[in-house]
């Protein structure tokens, strides 16, 4: 068995510590029957001897292990404690920068830790295991945890009001297909949310489904504290029956599928085009790291492309930063659904990639460790892909003769699940300098229960109001979905400056032919405040970080621009609580002085914030941007009306942006792609 698996990891030379699936997967042709055999070897191949590679690594199961055992032994935890979130500490900028291969490496853990209604922050060193600071933090919630949840069935059967309200329904606790299950609840500066860690509990019967999204147990919410483990108020808007419509989308439930299109493959009888060194990608001139964040997901950084014989910088990090996902029906048991997703639950990174569909057959994987909630280390196969994929022409043009190019992308991609949404999240790289960052949102629709079959059932005409009938007796009900991204510009060095071109008509003297034209004209941003933007047709504008250090061959600052696609701008009350604790959402643009404390855009605990934390409370400092270490921050998002097609599962809607080359290089990067057949 040792024998065949040091063949299979000489046949892969871009990774000598293979996910399971991938030694054969990209080696169908030369490993044709032993695709099994190696497959279940590797499946048994340990992940815990993984050393990290480069001061960005995530955190491995070693070194999990080490911050548990010291948390453990420094008896401030006990059995009781939680650790909702343990994430790899960054070591400083300069030092991550400055690390040479050889050198030694800072590994430190930042945990959040629950002790009862308590929360501390430690940092942890898990080379040396100890703890280097532990601060009680007053006055937050930190992120949901599994084990809050435990006690809530057992209590709710207790409960006179819910016990009821369920009789009402023809419902009961002790059927074991029922659910119940809590979410975040919000702030709206009610009496019961003083010092309380709330839950708003909703329940499902799930018969003759894999799911409990279409089988809601309509208007009955249960708001929980967590940590007195009882109910606060039930929440009972009537009795409408649990919805029957056919919710299940497996093959088997579908009905007859359609017949099997003529293949189309991608086959690399040589391999992939791309390098590995540990979690460090070379390809087609590109170079950069990266690791997966249970809270963001993809953390991309150290992003170079080759120029000539200079390798130059583009990006320290990229990721995402947080999501919002407000509700729009003002409903007693519906007002409070104001998610953010990545702050509130920090844990929906990553699903396990299905091969085959969630990335193509020339894919590679990538496991993740992660700590749970008790810090114990654990493994989720499959939680990222890179793989290539054919793309659109480069450039041509018809003069004498065609001159044309076939481009070639590379893709990193995860995708997170978090409650009835799933998010795929690609990085996409480009032969020509540019950067694609898409997101793709399926998943289910969060439905509501009414008593009107369809629209068509004028008795219930006003059900719809506040969303679209998508199945019988359910209501999709409308939302907005908005993604903050964090990308730390270090263009050609880490002095960088953010330029707004203004497009603006300009009238011409009656002497000229035309009456009007329009002109560019760049505006530096100075400060915070200056920098501050949002999206408009009628006052036009491209977003650009220049470095005014470095100019390019014809006299211009090199730099990137930020080129958005669709967008979507907020549709509440600048008062009202959501979007109060949602404030990024106010411009699509931000940029702020690089600070390594500064990294999610809603806060650090949106979990029952009280709002204006995060981008809006840092920027109020109006800090100097000009020539210096720069973030910026930008906010893309859209509104969704729910309608037939979404259920019951919605079709990918993709949303995406990109970060395009001005001046950066003295010609079209790409004019040196072969003429292939």
């Amino acid at each position: 068995m040792r024998t065949l698996l040091e063949f299979v990891s000489r046949l892969r030379i871009i990774n000598p510590e293979p996910s399971p699936v991938n030694a054969c997967k990209n080696r169908r042709s030369i490993c044709g029957r032993v695709v099994l055999i190696v497959f279940l070897a590797c499946a048994a191949m340990p992940v815990s001897a993984q050393k990290p590679k480069h001061p960005l690594d995530a955190l491995t199961a070693p070194e999990y292990w080490a911050v548990y055992e010291t948390l453990k032994a420094s008896g401030k935890t006990d059995a009781k404690t939680e650790f909702p979130l343990i994430q790899f500490k960054e070591p400083p900028k300069e030092e991550a920068l400055g690390w040479k291969p050889g050198q030694p490496m800072r590994r430190e853990a930042l945990v959040v830790v629950k002790q009862g209604p308590q929360t501390f922050e430690a940092l942890v060193d898990a080379t040396g295991k100890k703890i280097i600071s532990w601060t009680e933090i007053k006055g937050v919630q930190p992120n949901l945890t599994e084990g809050e949840g435990d006690a809530i069935r057992e209590q709710l059967k207790q409960n006179a009001d819910v016990q009821t309200a369920l009789r009402q329904r023809g419902v009961s606790l002790d059927s074991a297909t029922v659910r119940c299950s809590g979410s975040g609840y919000g702030y709206f500066a009610t009496p019961d949310e003083h010092g309380q860690r709330l839950l708003r509990v909703s329940c499902s019967d799930v018969r003759g489904t894999w799911e409990s999204w279409g089988r809601m147990i309509p208007g009955l919410t249960i708001l929980w504290d967590v940590n007195e483990k009882k109910v606060v108020r039930v929440v009972d808007t009537g009795a409408v029956p649990v919805p029957e419509a056919p919710a299940n989308f497996d093959a088997a439930s579908v009905g007859p599928l359609r017949e099997i299109p003529t293949p189309i493959t991608v086959q690399q009888p040589l391999g992939p085009s791309f390098r590995l060194d540990g979690q460090t990608v070379s390809w087609q001139k590109w170079n950069f790291h990266f690791r997966i964040d249970r809270r963001v997901g993809l953390i991309v950084d150290n992003l170079r492309y080759l120029d000539g014989v200079n390798t130059r910088s583009i990006l320290y990090e990229g990721s995402l930063s947080e999501m919002f996902v407000p509700y729009m029906d003002p409903d007693m048991a519906w007002y409070s659904r104001t998610f953010f997703d990545a702050g509130e639950f920090a844990d929906g990174f990553s699903s396990s990639l299905d091969p085959g569909s969630d990335c193509p057959e020339n894919a590679n994987y990538f496991d993740q460790v992660y700590a749970n909630f008790k810090g114990i280390p654990e493994l989720k196969r499959r939680a990222a892909c890179i793989f290539e994929q054919p793309g659109d022409v480069a450039w041509r043009h018809d003069g004498y003769v065609v001159e044309s190019r076939r481009a070639r992308n590379l893709v990193v991609r995860t995708i997170g699940t978090f409650g009835n949404y799933d998010y795929v999240l690609d990085w996409v790289f480009r032969q020509d300098g540019t950067i694609r960052v898409r997101v793709g949102a399926t998943g289910i629709d969060e439905v509501k229960g009414v008593k009107g079959r369809t629209a068509a059932d004028h008795s219930e005409a006003k059900e719809d109001t506040y969303g679209r009938f998508i199945a019988e007796n359910l209501v999709g009900v409308d939302h907005d979905h908005y993604f903050s991204f964090r990308l730390d510009f270090d263009v050609d060095g880490r002095a960088n400056s953010f330029v707004k071109d203004r497009l603006s008509m300009k009238r011409l003297p009656p002497s000229s032919p035309r009456k009007s034209v329009w002109v560019a004209e760049p505006e530096v941003a100075q400060t915070e405040q200056q920098a501050k933007s949002v999206m408009g047709m009628e006052h036009p504008e491209i977003w650009r970080v220049i470095n005014s250090n470095v100019k390019n061959p014809l006299g211009y600052p090199v730099g990137y621009e930020l080129m958005p696609e669709e967008n979507a701008m907020p549709l509440l009350l600048p008062e009202d609580y959501p979007q109060q604790r949602a404030g990024f959402t106010d411009y699509q643009v931000w940029v702020t002085p690089y600070d390594e404390k500064e990294r999610y855009a809603a806060g650090d605990y949106p979990m029952q914030s009280h709002g204006g934390d995060g981008l809006p409370a840092w920027t109020k400092k109006n800090r100097g941007i000009e020539n210096t270490d720069i973030v910026l921050w930008y906010t893309m998002g859209f509104h969704h009306v729910p309608h037939a097609e979404d259920w019951p599962v919605m079709p990918t809607m993709w949303h995406e942006f990109q970060l395009r080359p001005v001046n950066f290089f003295a010609r079209n990067p790409a004019l040196d792609l072969p003429n292939q057949p």
